[in-house]
């Protein structure tokens, strides 16, 4: 009988992907380039194969985690015989054009692309606190939409195969920028005698949370074009940032965190937006 999905890489994410299939009762193949790593999922009932073509040819469904995209196109044209009528979900990090490469190159040999994204780690897969975005035809995820909510929440983004990895860049900055504020003044604040970064966190956590209304009111200028100061504008931020990068330095710790910031910003005022939002900076960061 076929399997209905086979999974592609057994790292620490395609392993994951694979035992949420497993718990929900589907039939999967898997295969990895180290054998070893399949033993758990073995276990659990999935069925290993050894080469590519048998991954290929066990289900119709091909789940791809692997490394780098170079390696997902690797893996496709080794096989392209056995591409016609397949669907491939890609859940490779990369880039939006690479995703819209692979799709043409596997419509291109009759089979059917859909791009995933994978907002979580791999411990959250397959709990209500992942979630994957998608994007390619809406027919083709909707004809698969049943079985990829086995990993977590499910949302279509689009039909062009390069969305999901643009709204993955897009939250992963800012993630990123979450992460270097955060290293910023849990540095800043524990170069202080008697201070903590775990004793700073409930006021941090607050203050940053209570942000998020301001957020959605800074995308609305950013779609609208209107930059008009709700609070602070940019030369108060201005200040503020010399201010910070001032008493950073004085505590010994770098402000090389900030500094790209402070500069942008600086810049923005020189430009005429020093009576501006803050969101005001998009228009010097897009090209």
């Amino acid at each position: 009988m076929p399997s209905d999905v086979t999974v592609f890489g057994l790292g620490g994410m395609g392993g994951a992907l694979a035992a949420a299939l497993l718990k929900k009762g589907y039939r999967t193949t898997i295969w990895n380039r180290t054998a070893a790593k399949a033993a758990p999922l073995v276990e659990k009932g999935a069925e290993l194969v050894t080469s590519l073509k048998a991954g290929f040819e066990a289900s119709n469904f091909l789940v791809f985690c692997v490394l780098e995209n170079n390696i997902v196109h690797e893996m496709l044209n080794e096989n392209l015989s056995s591409l016609s009528g397949k669907i491939i979900l890609n859940t490779t990090n990369g880039t939006s054009q690479q995703a819209r490469d692979l799709s043409s190159f596997v419509s291109g040999h009759g089979g059917q692309y859909i791009h995933g994204a994978i907002m979580a780690v791999p411990a959250q897969i397959g709990t209500e606190d992942a979630f994957l975005l998608y994007s390619g035809p809406p027919e083709l995820f909707a004809s698969i939409q049943e079985r990829v909510t086995a990993l977590g929440g499910a949302k279509y983004v689009g039909l062009d195969p390069g969305l999901a990895s643009l709204h993955d860049s897009a939250l992963l900055s800012g993630l990123l920028g979450l992460f270097s504020g955060f290293i910023h003044s849990s540095a800043l604040i524990s170069s202080q005698p008697g201070e903590t970064a775990t004793g700073f966190m409930d006021s941090y956590i607050k203050f940053t949370t209570s942000m998020s209304d301001y957020l959605r009111a800074l995308a609305e200028q950013i779609d609208t074009g209107h930059f008009t100061a709700l609070g602070s504008t940019l030369g108060i931020y201005g200040s503020a940032l010399k201010n910070i990068c001032e008493v950073t330095e004085s505590q010994g710790v770098s402000s090389e965190l900030l500094k790209p910031l402070e500069a942008l910003v600086e810049k923005a005022v020189e430009a005429g937006y020093g009576n501006s939002e803050i969101s005001a900076l998009t228009k010097l960061l897009r090209r």
